[in-house]
């Protein structure tokens, strides 16, 4: 059995600083990794990314993250993500990752992924550049992410776990205003994930939705945005082949 820990949307700043370590530190004994689903600063910010790194830093446990867009807000994406990778957090987009627990090979597969709505009331590839793009940019999150999927596969990992920050269901949106859904998310994530086949997917960014869905090919869905879980984290369990 594998524990994976997650949680999203915790929008650290400096006045935040320790308020999530001693929870993690309590981790080994709960869980075999920490899934952290995006927009972990408040503005992507270094100065915020710094703070993020010290309280996962020489965490006992593997941490694997995808960005939010919160973190990108400030434009330093990459900066983000190269003070967390130094704090020794995986950061994941449009990726792939093996971690070893208890001698067992969970894969995680991350990306940020975006916008644009759900079967039947989502937007197309049709008419302004922009909005073509809009479109485009989802589905090139999304085909990244089924890549990253089935690679870990062939790579024989007895779990997969679909990371993104963005939410592949409306199940996890149900409390959220229905004019913002297609900024929560699209159904775009959600055929990668069935389509490559996945154990699990964890999802942030949705502050006023629910924790507990599921996609049509019946992938659990789990919405970890911190004001949806009200906790440090919460822990799901995979059974293992």
């Amino acid at each position: 059995m594998i524990r994976v820990a997650a949680v999203g949307d915790i929008h650290m700043g400096p006045d935040s600083q320790g308020l999530l370590r001693p929870a993690f530190e309590t981790l080994p004994d709960c869980a075999d990794l920490l899934l952290l689903a995006g927009d972990l600063t408040r503005h992507g910010t270094p100065e915020e990314a710094r703070v993020v790194a010290r309280e996962v830093r020489d965490l006992p446990v593997p941490v694997v993250a995808v960005l939010g867009n919160h973190d990108h807000h400030d434009e330093q994406p990459e900066k983000v993500t190269a003070l967390l990778q130094d704090a020794g957090v995986t950061v994941l987009e449009g990726e792939g990752t093996v971690v070893e627990c208890a001698g067992t090979r969970v894969g995680i597969a991350g990306t940020k992924g975006f916008g644009g709505g759900f079967v039947g009331r989502s937007a197309g590839e049709f008419g302004e550049p922009v909005m073509k793009e809009f479109v485009r940019t989802t589905r090139r999150s999304a085909d990244s992410l089924y890549a990253a999927l089935k690679e870990l596969d062939d790579e024989g990992c007895a779990a997969r776990v679909a990371l993104t920050h963005f939410s592949p269901v409306s199940d996890t949106l149900a409390g959220e205003p229905l004019e913002i859904h297609p900024f929560l998310g699209s159904y775009l994530l959600a055929e990668a994930i069935d389509t490559a086949g996945a154990d699990l997917a964890v999802h942030g960014h949705a502050h006023l939705g629910s924790e507990h869905g599921m996609t049509a090919g019946g992938v659990r869905v789990r919405n970890v945005a911190q004001p949806v879980i009200r906790r440090a984290f919460n822990v799901y369990r995979l059974g293992a082949a």
